[in-house]
């Protein structure tokens, strides 16, 4: 298990103050684990920007992105069952990433999830479904793309699609159990 001490967290702590971090229930011992921090009252996005940036592994971050891509989809599908755009640009970056496809296909595939997002959210003006959609192709894209700062964006953009849905407080647990299952 991975473990910090406080002077690393104070050094790491992003856009929390020291004051901020101290009070943190995490802070409280040291040892920090991260079993520590995701079991703590901080959101949901501090926990991934925190994984993603400070511990996880590239291959870690790539399939991070995929996962919580693959969690919000089912927001789009349930909404437009037959547009399987964004699916596609998962499956794209899954095949990019195993080397099967060139960046170019990716890309191609990206921006028809991307207007498959835009689509439904001029329809129905529904922000939810743009959401999942736009943000499961982002989180596809990015994952396969080697841009270490679009990890912890792709996950930040499912957990964003996630806080609009209907079913937020489930895909947030579900998120958040899946990166426990990392540890």
């Amino acid at each position: 298990m991975k473990q910090f001490t406080h002077e690393y967290m104070k050094d790491n702590c992003g856009c929390y103050e020291q004051d901020q971090l101290m009070a943190c229930s995490f802070m409280q011992s040291e040892p920090v684990t991260l079993q520590s921090i995701f079991e703590s009252e901080i959101p949901l996005k501090d926990k991934y920007w925190f994984f993603c940036k400070k511990v996880a592994t590239k291959e870690q971050n790539q399939q991070v992105a995929i996962t919580v891509a693959e969690m919000v989809l089912p927001i789009f599908e349930k909404r437009y069952p037959d547009d399987k755009r964004p699916k596609e640009a998962i499956k794209a970056a899954k095949q990019y990433i195993a080397g099967h496809i060139p960046l170019e296909k990716l890309i191609e595939k990206r921006r028809a999830a991307a207007a498959a997002a835009a689509a439904a959210a001029a329809a129905y003006a529904a922000y939810a479904d743009y959401a999942a959609a736009d943000y499961a192709a982002y989180a596809a894209y990015a994952a396969a793309v080697d841009y270490a700062a679009d990890y912890a964006a792709a996950a930040y953009a499912a957990y964003a699609a996630a806080d609009y849905a209907a079913a937020a407080d489930a895909i947030k647990q579900q998120l958040q159990d899946y990166l426990m299952t990392l540890l």
